[in-house]
């Protein structure tokens, strides 16, 4: 088997984590919410039947996620639901009364003032922070790991936020802004968990949900398999529990899949022994969004239960991926889709077409009559990078 290409089953916790607030109730209650916004629409779920054929397998869909409230990425789901719900507590709003609307009413913002929302980021949770607290009436402040791009950092800008790029990676830039937080009395709001932060956490990857719920119901028939890209992993973790007690016993085989230079949740898959696993250094790979080296521990708990299987991959196949998608066979569709959002689509292509990954293949239970779903989960976020890997090949970015 080709060695950039690895693969761990997931070890089964000795006790079901408790994983209620992933609920299709939830979905629900979450994805309600975010239709009172007026930038709410449903994003498409994309057939590419023709590149399907091509690769071997009975069917491909792909969300697109680069229409999300016309910030190119999914993100802005997890930060709108989690400020959202932060100043619906403090305003004593519940249920129904948790709207847009009542959130950005004058009455809230006198009621309120302004706060400030803080967050570390590779490029898209940030905006969504950012976007969001503007929304809301509020004040944001944005920290960027060593490396990140430009373009990503001026986007946040736009969206009103204090932005900043760090000289640290992106683990140490999520403690820097825990300490900001702190000494200034500020609001952390960041995608990953720890022992005393985890309420936020948890509603972040609640509204992550809305894309999930969505995509569920756009779907003609249920998937075999899903393929999930992790960073932190928070997406992944609340994708693959609300399919995965969705379908039950007809749930799909759910593969999560890192690089290989952030790959700790392979890392913690493999050793099987309890502890998380961590990556640290800089994490070179283009993609940027899964450059996290520390695990979201709900998130470990949640996919440890859930989740099948732990893929890390080279940047190749999310290169493949970005160009398979921008550039479908046939008639099919085209997605423009990011280095973290090719991700999953490009390692599955790799392992459905390379011959030296067939015992991956046979492991994963990919056929002809498999049905694979994928979350696109940004566009083309770096368009310089995007051109680069898409024109001129992976070579000119590393």
């Amino acid at each position: 088997m080709h060695t950039d290409y690895r693969i761990a089953a997931m070890p089964r916790p000795s006790a079901a984590p408790d994983m209620t607030f992933l609920s299709m109730e939830a979905a629900r209650r979450v994805r309600a919410f975010h239709k009172t916004f007026p930038q709410y629409s449903m994003t498409p779920l994309k057939a590419l039947p023709q590149t399907a054929e091509l690769l071997g397998v009975a069917s491909i869909h792909v969300k697109d996620e680069s229409f999300r409230f016309g910030l190119n990425a999914f993100k802005v789901l997890g930060g709108s639901y989690a400020i959202g719900s932060i100043l619906a507590d403090r305003l004593g709003l519940d249920g129904d009364g948790m709207t847009y609307g009542a959130l950005t009413s004058p009455q809230a913002r006198r009621q309120l003032g302004q706060m400030t929302f803080i967050t570390a980021t590779d490029g898209n949770h940030g905006r969504g922070v950012a976007w969001a607290a503007r929304e809301y009436g509020h004040r944001s402040v944005v920290r960027m790991p060593a490396g990140s791009a430009s373009e990503r950092l001026e986007n946040i800008r736009a969206c009103g936020a204090d932005a900043a790029i760090t000289d640290c990676n992106y683990d140490d830039t999520v403690r820097l802004c825990a300490r900001m937080a702190q000494e200034n009395g500020w609001t952390l709001v960041q995608d990953t968990a720890w022992d005393g932060y985890e309420q936020i956490p948890m509603r972040i990857m609640q509204g992550y949900m809305t894309m999930g719920l969505e995509a569920m119901e756009q779907l003609p028939q249920p998937p075999t398999h899903l393929f999930l890209q992790a960073g932190v992993g928070s997406m992944a973790a609340a994708i693959a529990e609300l399919y995965a007690s969705a379908y039950g016993e007809n749930r799909p085989t759910i593969i999560i899949v890192e690089p290989n230079e952030a790959d700790c949740f392979y890392r913690t898959a493999a050793a099987a022994d309890g502890a998380l696993h961590a990556v640290t250094g800089s994490m070179p790979t283009i993609m940027a969004g899964l450059a996290c080296g520390e695990p979201c521990s709900i998130a470990w708990d949640v996919l440890s239960a859930c989740a099948d299987y732990c893929v890390t991959c080279p940047d190749e196949a999310a290169a493949r991926g970005m160009r398979i998608l921008g550039n479908p066979w046939g008639g099919d569709e085209r997605v423009i889709s990011g280095e973290s959002g090719a991700s999953g689509f490009g390692c599955a292509a790799q392992i459905l077409t390379l011959p030296e990954l067939e015992p991956m293949r046979r492991q994963l239970g990919l056929s002809a009559s498999s049905r694979l779903l994928f979350l696109s989960t940004e566009g083309a976020t770096d368009r310089a990078n995007y051109r680069r890997i898409c024109w001129e090949g992976l070579h000119a970015n590393v």
